[in-house]
């Protein structure tokens, strides 16, 4: 990875500030828990109770089923005992709730009287945050039945949503009692810091707004929901990968010890096998280094890949946002859609395996198609993107791709082209109402297909388009509804789909 991609840093980011590289080692962790995860129902469609009443749209393209994990790394014997059962959900099209039951007990260890203390108050405190997760659960599902909410901001309406007053409902539960706890331990640049001008900007905004967040964010672990591992797997590339070697040991080595650090320091970790713990990352190059992150914890990533292990119910698909200079200016916006001459477009390098099919059948074969490896001499991708009508979204070596979000924000319609996909917020946002969605079989039909998209449709998706791309901006500080409070939000519905009781 070259440093062009990782140079770049919030101006205002403390955070983002340090260039000092810190490792170190810590013991190995002995554990005083002993936990269960009651999975319940083996059907999967049973995991979830869906909120909507009508069908709004058809069906989203099914999706291959996961394939069967590779096994984990069985902890040490001093190390936390589980019985964990893999989670396997269909692909989610609208906030589902039917919490999956994690049981906690203790195991018979002699401990000091202020542990035992502290181990009481934890669990009065778990017990209340339960009672407080459930009756937003209910208020949730009643909103499905309830008249629109006021908002002096926003309203969602509109078939861009699976059920419009469900997500309005569940954001503002969020709002007013989502509380999290960021893990302080470890220093930057490999934690606590991350880029905020490259492709992957989204780890660095992300844990900024966290770091300086007061209304989300709790400095008292007792009283929180989740907890944040602050790391940037992208800041472990440049200074922990040895590059071009393959080798992920030293990235996994380091988010192994981390986890075992606060695991060994508080109890919340081991109280939940890490199901109310979350990372943020494009890549999931971690996700498998300590045997519980990848099987239990919420995994924000822009590789939401269901073919590579990725859990649309208890993962969250995060947008991939290239921000060369760590603001929207210039970005955001574009000419109305009589003004958009082009039918399609695509311009980008040539590697996964859908590129190369793409390219082979329409590069420079179709004045309306247009498709480049390389741009003309002289065309700006930009506003060529802007001039078009409908934006091709291929994925490369990963299934995630910033031009996604680079059409939402030109106004101009994704086609979205990959396989095992999972799009952002798709718990939330009915894609196939403002994109549309090709299979790599469909590539030699592609402009049958864009052309029979009537010019009705094609005004309603662009019209889509423009109202959904206020939850793909990126604000400093957040704003409400914006890319920062999705991704919030994606991780509260995972967190509500999570009980943890103690027995």
């Amino acid at each position: 990875m070259g440093d062009e991609y990782v140079d770049g840093k919030c101006k205002i980011m403390s955070a983002c500030s340090s260039a000092k590289l810190f490792l170190f080692m810590v013991p190995l962790l002995v554990v005083s828990g002993f936990v269960f995860v009651n999975i319940g129902p083996k059907n999967p469609t049973s995991f979830l109770t869906s909120l909507s009443t009508n069908q709004i749209s058809p069906p989203l393209p099914s999706y291959p089923s996961l394939p069967p994990a590779a096994p984990s790394p069985s902890p040490p014997t001093s190390s936390l005992s589980t019985k964990a059962e893999s989670i396997q959900g269909n692909y989610n099209r609208t906030i589902q709730l039917n919490p999956i039951n994690i049981a906690s007990t203790s195991s018979n260890v002699s401990s000091t009287a202020s542990l035992k203390l502290m181990k009481k108050r934890v669990i009065s405190n778990l017990k209340k945050i339960e009672f407080e997760l459930q009756k937003a659960r209910v208020a949730i599902k009643a909103a499905s039945i309830n008249d629109p909410l006021d908002d002096p901001d926003y309203v969602p309406l509109g078939p861009m949503y699976w059920n419009a007053k469900a997500f309005h409902r569940s954001y503002l539960e969020m709002e007013k009692q989502f509380k999290i706890f960021v893990y302080k331990e470890g220093e930057p640049p490999l934690f606590h810091d991350g880029p905020c001008k490259s492709i992957y900007s989204m780890e660095g905004n992300f844990i900024y707004e966290m770091e300086t967040d007061t209304r989300f964010r709790t400095n008292n672990p007792e009283k929180a929901h989740a907890f944040y591992l602050p790391l940037s797997v992208v800041k472990m590339v440049r200074y922990v990968y040895e590059r071009d070697s393959h080798d992920f040991s030293p990235i996994r080595k380091t988010v192994r010890d981390y986890i075992d650090l606060v695991g060994d320091k508080y109890p919340y970790w081991n109280r939940s096998i890490g199901a109310d713990h979350f990372i943020l990352s494009c890549h999931d190059w971690a996700s498998f280094s300590h045997p519980h992150l990848g099987q239990n914890s919420i995994r924000a990533l822009c590789n939401a890949n269901t073919s590579e292990r990725f859990k649309p119910r208890k993962d969250v698909s995060i947008p991939e946002i290239n921000l060369l200079t760590g603001s929207l200016k210039g970005l955001v916006g574009g000419p109305s859609p009589s003004s958009r001459p082009i039918l399609a477009f695509f311009a980008g390098g040539v590697h996964g395996p859908v590129r190369p099919v793409l390219l082979q059948h329409w590069e420079n074969k179709d004045s309306d198609i247009r498709v480049h490896k390389y741009l003309p001499k002289g065309t700006s991708y930009s506003d060529t993107m802007r001039n078009s009508k409908f934006c091709i979204c291929p994925s490369g070596y990963e299934v995630a791709s910033p031009r996604i979000v680079e059409a939402l924000y030109s106004g101009c319609v994704p086609v979205l082209i990959n396989s095992g996909y999972v799009p952002p917020f798709s718990d939330v946002l009915n894609w196939p109402s403002f994109s549309v969605i090709v299979s790599v079989e469909d590539i030699p039909n592609l402009k049958t297909i864009l052309t029979s998209i009537s010019p009705r449709q094609y005004l309603r998706m662009y019209r889509r388009v423009l109202k959904v791309r206020r939850h793909f901006e990126v604000n400093s500080p957040a704003k409400r509804f914006d890319v920062f409070h999705m991704i919030l939000h994606s991780i509260w519905v995972r967190r509500l789909n999570v009980r943890i009781r103690e027995v």
